[in-house]
């Protein structure tokens, strides 16, 4: 598979529509600490407040989006309004994740720079501002290749903040890093993932910090670790997870859990559980 897609198999892409049409006047929205939002902006003009404490004037056709919004608010003219299409992206079980981790807090696209999706934006505003049966289904699919777009736009066009977008951005790097996810149980070491970048030993570990922040050595772990949380909550007993993410043993797995994220896989999955039976309250 090729290096998004890989990606996009561990963290399940979700969008949800939840407004189209006209917007007049203030329009305020909640930080979400589960899920991105996305603002497609087909005509102006329209301010965007409280996004990293600064005001955007979008005044021609623009996709906005926020990885990790923070309280925000779209402010159009009172009379003439703006056509707006507004949706909330998760990826994976939402919360953190190494694809919003890797994005600045806001992505802001002009239209006409996001080559090749004139006739998917097409299909989004004839069904946006219709009423055909099925319509919600359609604009959540929709929407969620528009977001694949624009992840792709990110990783070519460089606009990432380090992170595993950063390093699949780096065609060397990509190869070593694709390679974790496609098998996170592979032994590996520093000389056989420099191996695969085609790079000396000294030189790969440099550039991968240098790019993704983080050594090799400290990336492989987080991946099996991330690995093994979502195959925990699958239902998969431990000392199987174990060895699907390259741990000899469920104490080896357990002490990589408590490195990364300071308590244990029984722990981290009875938290997990508690929050989903409390959003359901």
């Amino acid at each position: 598979m090729d290096r998004l897609t890989t990606l996009l198999s561990h963290f399940s892409l979700h969008a949800g529509v939840f407004y189209t049409g006209n917007i007049c006047g203030i329009h305020d929205f909640a930080q979400d600490s589960l899920r991105g939002h996305i603002h497609l902006i087909r005509r102006g003009p329209v301010q965007v407040i409280g996004v990293k404490h600064e005001v955007f004037d979008i005044t021609e056709p623009t996709l906005l989006f926020l990885p990790r919004p923070d309280t925000h608010r779209l402010v159009a003219d009172d009379r003439a309004g703006a056509d707006v299409v507004c949706a909330t992206v998760q990826f994976g079980g939402g919360g953190r994740n190494p694809i919003t981790d890797s994005l600045p807090s806001v992505v802001m696209v002009k239209l006409t720079e996001l080559a090749g999706v004139e006739s998917l934006l097409g299909l989004m505003f004839e069904e946006a501002f219709a009423n055909h049966n099925g319509r919600q289904a359609v604009l959540d699919r929709l929407c969620e290749v528009l977001m694949i777009r624009l992840l792709r736009y990110c990783i070519d066009q460089g606009l990432t903040q380090g992170g595993t977008l950063a390093g699949l951005a780096d065609a060397r790097l990509a190869k070593t890093i694709t390679a974790i996810h496609d098998d996170p149980a592979q032994e590996r070491d520093l000389s056989s993932m420099a191996a695969l970048a085609g790079m000396s030993r000294a030189r790969f570990a440099v550039r991968f910090r240098e790019v993704t922040g983080v050594t090799p050595a400290d990336y492989l772990a987080s991946w099996r670790v991330m690995t093994a949380q979502g195959l925990l909550k699958k239902g998969r007993q431990l000392k199987h997870v174990a060895d699907d993410v390259g741990y000899g043993s469920a104490s080896a797995l357990t002490r990589a859990f408590v490195r990364k994220l300071g308590c244990s896989p029984t722990e981290w999955l009875r938290g997990e559980e508690e929050a989903i039976t409390a959003v359901s309250a």
